[in-house]
């Protein structure tokens, strides 16, 4: 049914480009055509001229009848209006489309993946993948890490240590959960791993339903440093030993780290048999040029504070 909408809709913008094309875009053929739409098919929504624009759009988008063969063709109308008002091209549109088949994302929840670039990000982490797991999991599991991950809704500040952070992931767990990506399910943080009769505690540990593994997560909050992955190596020996079911796929481990350097972490991973991820966190989203031009400096905020305050003596003298 949702194919067939979809259709209904493309014939109906291509009819508006042809008929444009024939009597010029200031024919009002819009307006004449969403008029004689409602009053053919009173029982109908969806002809409004503005949403008659949006059919022209998506005509002028995909120009090839071929399009009810991909992903467009099968979501929701909203969730086409989205990608129509949020993209130019047409490869972005198609991968947004095929994670909303993918993962069941409503409406809202498009329009936040959109946001913050979740598609855009997926496959990006430094890792080993291609050479530690087998062929038909590595592809999947390189797809299944970001970077960066975007932790803003965690409410801190930029200069916030590591157990502040897994904290706050604690506290928004759900949130946390849907920028990782589908798939994952939380176990717990600090995870309490005793060797030798000395205990040792892991930041974060989760499990992905679709690689049925472990996946292991350290925080670290500064610049990534090679010696970072023994740490991580050495907690991911000791979940293969004690916490692994041997029905379990190899688990992989995460490093998340405030900033790195891609070749640094690229020679981290060489030597190391273990599948492992290095990728990046942001708590604090960059703001877009134009603002951050605009915006005061210190100074500039000291010196108008100043100034406020000698016109409000004076005006308390009066």
């Amino acid at each position: 049914m949702n194919t067939e909408l979809i259709k209904l809709y493309w014939q109906i913008g291509r009819d508006i480009l042809d008929r444009q094309s024939e009597q010029g875009w200031g024919a009002k053929v819009i307006d004449r055509l969403s008029r004689d739409l409602r009053e053919a098919f009173p029982e109908m929504k969806g002809f409004s001229p503005r949403n008659l624009k949006y059919m022209r759009s998506f005509a002028q988008a995909w120009p090839d009848e071929g399009f009810v063969q991909q992903p467009v063709a099968q979501i929701p109308w909203g969730h086409n209006i989205v990608l129509l008002d949020k993209f130019k091209d047409r490869s972005t549109r198609l991968a947004y489309a095929a994670a909303v088949l993918e993962h069941g994302w409503s409406r809202n929840v498009l329009v936040m993946q959109v946001e913050v670039r979740a598609v855009e990000r997926q496959g990006k982490a430094v890792t080993n993948f291609e050479r530690t797991l087998p062929a038909m999991k590595s592809d999947l599991a390189r797809e299944v890490l970001k970077d960066p991950y975007k932790l803003d809704f965690l409410g801190l500040g930029d200069d916030a240590q590591e157990r502040a952070i897994e904290q706050a992931i604690v506290d928004h767990v759900t949130e946390f959960l849907l920028e990782l990506g589908a798939g994952f399910a939380y176990v717990g943080r600090q995870i309490h791993l005793e060797v030798g009769g000395e205990a040792f505690f892991l930041d974060l540990l989760f499990y992905h339903l679709h690689l049925r593994c472990y996946v292991a997560i350290e925080i670290k909050a500064g610049k990534f440093k090679p010696e970072h992955m023994g740490q991580l190596g050495f907690y991911m020996t000791v979940i293969d030993a004690d916490v692994k079911h041997e029905s379990d796929g190899p688990k992989i481990g995460l490093l998340l780290c405030k900033t790195k350097n891609e070749v640094v972490a690229e020679y981290a991973l060489r030597d190391t048999s273990r599948p492992l991820g290095i990728a990046e966190y942001r708590l604090i989203e960059s703001l877009p040029e134009p603002l951050q031009t605009n915006l005061p400096t210190v100074e500039q905020l000291e010196r108008e504070l100043q100034q406020g305050g000698v016109m409000q003596d004076g005006a308390d003298d009066d």
